[in-house]
């Protein structure tokens, strides 16, 4: 796959360069760019960060940060067999127990939410950061939503982070989880009371808070060419929004 001229490769982490020492120099320098492709397009992109990957899988199996981008290539796409099967790969070469959230919710995503329990009480749970902790624990919650248990859901996100008013990098989407599965349970008051606290949290954005919100408070989006090619005629103002419904309260978010 054809890689731009700027992507050098001296790109990426220092311990995955590191890690990729262990190949010939050229080597070394191919599988690093095809890395930088694989976290530059990933988000944007992910069926194009998936070749990227395969490539960089078919040039340095071996090397853990090459099964890890795989892992979350793979993962992007939903190809979640492939996902599970890469980041075990990674997790033999290291030992590390960080990708266990996401091993975890690989089991959700191939209807398996009782696998994916068992591994949020196993050992390697405690082994996590405070950033891993909050993750298996939303995937807990995951599962148990995919078993019909919203009131344990419920319960398994309220904890000691979604109780602080620091916000951390996990923050938004912790709230954004707890008030999806208030809203889910029926309870529409607390819902949104959550989702207005995540979108105080999410300040790049990394959920739809603030739309659920605004949902819930009755507010309608309106598309601003439409709107404009009306106004032609009636003289609107080419708002991008506009009350739905009558007099609503104002809220919060996860």
């Amino acid at each position: 796959m054809p890689i731009p001229e700027d992507v050098t490769g001296e790109e990426i982490d220092k311990d995955v360069r590191q890690e990729l020492q262990s190949l010939p120099k050229t080597l070394a320098d191919d599988v690093a760019r095809n890395l930088v492709m694989v976290a530059r397009l990933i988000d944007e992109d992910p069926e194009g960060a998936y070749g990227y990957s395969k490539v960089a899988l078919r040039l340095a199996s071996r090397v853990a940060a090459v099964r890890e981008a795989g892992g979350f290539a793979a993962y992007a796409n939903q190809k979640y067999a492939e996902a599970l099967a890469e980041f075990r790969a990674a997790r033999r070469m290291t030992g590390s127990a960080d990708l266990w959230p996401l091993m975890a919710d690989c089991e959700r995503g191939l209807g398996r939410p009782e696998k994916a329990l068992d591994m949020a009480g196993a050992p390697e749970v405690h082994k996590l950061d405070k950033a891993g902790q909050v993750e298996m624990r939303l995937v807990a919650a995951g599962a148990r939503r995919d078993m019909g248990q919203l009131d344990a859901a419920i319960v398994t996100l309220q904890s000691p982070e979604l109780a602080s008013n620091s916000v951390q990098p996990w923050t938004a989407r912790l709230r954004y989880a707890y008030a999806d599965a208030l809203l889910a349970a029926g309870r529409q008051g607390e819902a949104r009371e959550w989702f207005a606290k995540a979108v105080e949290a999410d300040k790049d954005g990394s959920t739809d808070a603030s739309d659920r919100l605004a949902e819930l408070d009755g507010v309608e989006f309106v598309d601003a060419l439409d709107e404009n090619e009306g106004g032609n005629e009636t003289g609107g103002s080419g708002d991008e929004q506009a009350p739905a419904g009558s007099d609503s309260d104002e809220g919060d978010k996860e």
